[in-house]
């Protein structure tokens, strides 16, 4: 478990004023602040979205390295530097945090990616090579830290009922975010066509049990079996 950090360090990542010191005569007139100075001033609300996201990347990189069991929010709270008060004004209890955390990762993370391949995508023909690519960066998407993330909350969710009513909303609006997602990677003229839903719900179940067995047997992802034979499923499935 990561030391606890100093309170006063915590204190100061919440925004906390430091105490401040005479500065000899004339140390109480008020002065009004500078351009620079107000320039380097932060208000409230950006302080406390700057403490959320702390607490946030926090909690799933907590997740990824130390698991569901190991991701407490004492430690939580010492990876972040923030209070206890802090991190329970934002986030009520150990279930809410790790499920806001997880879903954060996955959206901000999932969209750069396939903004990322999209523009890749973008510059290729609707066809076998679009489909292709489109193919390889859904299996991309399932070797990323979120992933791994998601996977232990899932497997917590089975035994804990908290977890599994805070997930379960949640993994419903990611997952019509991931099938939005799919249809602009595989461009509207592939995503048209009547079997499309059934490629990409078959891609992603397939894709998903087959990660996970990364787990256990690390290899190398570009270079899996599965990966022609997706290609050639899709394929035969969307007529090409």
């Amino acid at each position: 478990m990561p030391p606890s950090r100093p309170t006063s360090r915590a204190a100061a990542a919440d925004g906390a004023e430091p105490t401040r010191q005479s500065a000899g005569p004339g140390a109480g007139a008020t002065a009004a602040p500078g351009p620079a100075a107000r320039g380097g001033q932060r208000t409230h609300r950006e302080r406390t979205l700057d403490s959320r996201q702390r607490i946030l990347d926090a909690t799933v990189d907590c997740l990824v390295r130390y698991g569901y069991a190991g991701t407490t929010t004492l430690v939580i709270q010492a990876e972040a530097g923030v209070s206890r008060g802090r991190l329970l004004h934002h986030f009520p209890s150990r279930e809410v945090l790790l499920v806001a955390a997880t879903q954060h990762l996955v959206t901000t993370r999932l969209t750069t990616t396939w903004e990322h391949f999209g523009k890749l995508l973008d510059e290729l023909p609707d066809g076998a090579a679009r489909l292709d690519r489109a193919v390889e960066m859904m299996w991309f998407t399932f070797h990323q830290p979120y992933f791994w993330a998601a996977m232990e909350l899932w497997t917590a969710a089975r035994t804990n009922e908290a977890l599994r009513e805070a997930l379960a909303p949640a993994e419903r609006r990611l997952g019509a975010a991931i099938r939005t997602a799919a249809e602009g990677a595989f461009g509207p003229a592939l995503a048209s066509r009547e079997t499309f839903p059934q490629v990409r719900e078959l891609l992603m179940t397939s894709m998903r049990g087959a990660a996970m067995t990364y787990g256990f047997d690390p290899r190398t992802a570009a270079s899996d079996p599965h990966l022609p034979q997706w290609k050639q499923m899709a394929r035969q499935l969307l007529g090409l």
